[in-house]
């Protein structure tokens, strides 16, 4: 799809009021170089998954001002949670596609952009002292099945107004941008889209860290076409899938993508990270910074490891034992400035930092597709 320049309207009370300003500001690159190692919680404290024993994967509903806050108490940069919109243009935070509900036993789905807010809010826990009981959630597994959605601290669903309202403002937003991966999309629909993202951002971000992702393309160079407040990270999975976009198939096509519309970095499934270390090189030759996400990101040992190779950061939904692992790891880098000039900085990170030998490196990259294929 060959885009031309969307503009934000001056409605929106952030940048890119008019055309012009816009056109002279596409070609600065927004500079984003994390100081530290950041770790980013995958959908607040952690994504849910059905049918598990591990209490971790349940705990709190993901993707939602419950979820968010808890992970707020660990020594979290950011957390990540994933945006649609309404039928009726109103940002709101859920992962999947499609809502599954029951009525009079009965199993129904809807697509979320075909609901309207009030639709979609009439979903699970409802708000106010009494939390009474909405339409039943249900979610479906990896093997197919469909089981209720159950954790143990349950909360109702949310907006992306309410999250940038209720939510501690020290921690950072990564805002993935949704988009349903079967579907090509006009460049209306996806301006249309986020155009209403764009609008609650500016009006309430109030200072608070923000970085977009998205694994559509198009909507990546948009929404980089239209603002040049935010850094803008393309998703990949990096070839471990195959799809019919071939700038979602490799680094070195996510890297080209970014080179091209400006974007800020690359937010890679960890594993194709593994698989093509060398890749590393490229995209920091490039100056794109490089997030992971995966499976993973859970194990102390392979999050250590992207650290010693240079990666900026990474998502995971075991947020309690990676930050203090994290800590332990790497050391907090507050505790390191504080008191320090810049000089003598220097030297305490450089003594904090392991030494680490290219056969080391080598011993502990052959341990790693033992790991992908304990975790797939």
């Amino acid at each position: 799809m060959a885009l031309k320049p969307v503009y934000a309207s001056s409605d929106f009370h952030g940048p890119a009021a008019s055309s012009s300003s816009n056109e002279a500001e596409l070609g600065r690159q927004i500079s984003f170089m994390p100081s530290k190692f950041m770790v980013v919680g995958h959908r607040g404290h952690g994504m849910n998954q059905m049918q598990t024993t591990d209490r971790r994967m349940s705990e709190f509903k993901e993707n939602t001002i419950l979820s968010f806050n808890s992970a707020a108490k660990h020594q979290l940069d950011f957390i990540e949670f994933d945006v649609q919109v309404s039928k009726d243009d109103c940002p709101v935070i859920f992962h999947d596609d499609f809502i599954l509900s029951q009525v009079n036993g009965t199993v129904f789905e809807k697509r979320v952009s075909d609901l309207t807010l009030e639709e979609f809010l009439s979903y699970g826990p409802q708000r106010g002292p009494a939390r009474s009981s909405g339409k039943p959630l249900l979610r479906k597994t990896m093997d197919g099945n469909i089981v209720a959605w159950l954790v143990e601290q349950d909360d109702h669903q949310c907006t992306l107004k309410e999250a940038f309202k209720r939510v501690d403002p020290s921690l950072g937003f990564n805002i993935e941008l949704k988009f349903d991966d079967h579907i090509v999309y006009s460049e209306d629909y996806l301006a249309r889209f986020l155009k209403s993202v764009l609008k609650v951002v500016f009006k309430y971000a109030n200072g608070r860290p923000i970085i977009f992702s998205t694994f559509q393309p198009d909507a990546a160079l948009l929404v980089r076409m239209m603002q040049t407040s935010y850094p803008v990270f393309f998703l990949t999975n990096g070839g471990t899938e195959i799809f019919y976009d071939t700038r979602r198939n490799s680094l070195e096509e996510a890297a080209k993508l970014c080179l091209e519309g400006g974007l800020q970095g690359i937010v890679s499934e960890v594993k194709a990270i593994f698989m093509n270390p060398t890749a590393i090189a490229m995209i920091k030759e490039s100056k794109l910074s490089l997030l992971t996400y995966g499976k993973l990101n859970n194990v102390a040992g392979a999050v250590y490891m992207q650290y010693l190779m240079g990666i900026e950061g990474v998502i995971v939904d075991h947020v309690q034992e990676i930050t203090e692992a994290v800590s332990d790891l790497i050391g907090s880098q507050k505790a390191a400035e504080k008191g320090s000039t810049v000089a003598t900085r220097a030297v305490e990170e450089a003594k904090k930092k392991p030494k680490i030998s290219e056969r080391e490196i080598s011993f502990l990259l052959k341990l790693i597709p033992e790991l992908i294929i304990q975790l797939q």
